[in-house]
């Protein structure tokens, strides 16, 4: 098992001047970080990739898709433009030495059109999540889908319908990836919803119910931790957290109050609670 701290608690798009950022968060006890990739250019990625080695920090990356994409839009281009930046994300976390690329990698966050999905918009969704799974493979680098819940996307809600999703895709490296806010919303039971995922999970973001310091909520964090070493999952519990500072995601998440006394208190608390539940 490895913890790591998504930046976006600080920034939508990293660069060098993040690297005393990146020293703390070393020297806090992660292993390593999770960078935004909200555009292929947003952030100098063979730079930071340097620097986190000389660090000493592992690397994933969390992205999502342009408002003129969608993977599973009517408009044939679009569709393209979607499938042409998850590979130009493939190649970026190459460059960056990341490990996945997470995220929910269908549809841009917030699009809703008042209708559960269709048939077609699911066949489109295998068709270029597996394109992009083959562009993928070999490269070292996994695609992590991820369910949102059902305000910030119609398309992909359920732990149970990722799995038929993965499923369809057929790729080794292509997998689900388990957020504990979106389920804490979304599931019957945390539980059953990470039986379900099991060994498709390949990736784990770690968000409290109120988006701040993991353990200072009330998501069902024992049954989380046990369900999941139960599974044996040993890959990354990444901490996602967001905070009012962040202008760029305030409207995608909807905080428009400080939840938390600083960034650093929710890393450093979110990460001594993992380490102690995990080891519970």
């Amino acid at each position: 098992m490895k913890v790591g701290m998504n930046l976006l608690l600080w920034t939508a798009a990293a660069n060098e001047s993040h690297v005393p950022l990146l020293k703390d968060i070393k020297s806090w006890g992660f292993d390593g970080v999770e960078l935004p990739m909200f555009a292929l250019d947003g952030s100098p990625w063979k730079d930071l990739s340097k620097a986190l080695d000389d660090i000493g920090l592992g690397r994933t990356v969390v992205a999502v898709l342009p408002g003129d994409t969608n993977l599973i839009g009517e408009n044939a281009a679009e569709r393209q433009a979607a499938l042409d930046f998850i590979k130009g994300c493939v190649d970026k976390s190459v460059e960056l030495g990341a490990e996945t690329v997470a995220g929910p990698i269908y549809s841009p966050v917030g699009r809703l059109v008042g209708r559960g999905p269709t048939d077609q918009e699911k066949d489109w969704a295998v068709e270029g999540l597996k394109a992009a799974a083959k562009h993928a493979e070999g490269s070292g680098v996994a695609l992590s889908v991820e369910p949102l819940n059902r305000f910030e996307t119609y398309f992909l809600n359920a732990e149970a319908d990722a799995v038929e999703l993965i499923k369809r895709i057929d790729s080794k490296a292509a997998g689900i990836l388990y957020d504990t806010f979106h389920a804490n919303i979304e599931e019957k039971g945390v539980a059953d919803a990470i039986k379900t995922g099991g060994n498709l999970i390949n990736h784990v973001h770690i968000s409290a119910n109120d988006r701040a310091t993991p353990g200072e909520d009330h998501v069902h964090w024992a049954d989380t931790f046990a369900t999941l070493k139960s599974i044996g999952y040993d890959g990354w519990l990444t901490i996602e957290a967001f905070g009012a500072w962040l202008p760029e995601l305030t409207g995608a998440t909807c905080i428009w109050r400080k939840m938390a006394p600083s960034e650093e208190h929710v890393a450093r608390n979110g990460l001594k609670f993992i380490k102690e539940s995990w080891l519970a």
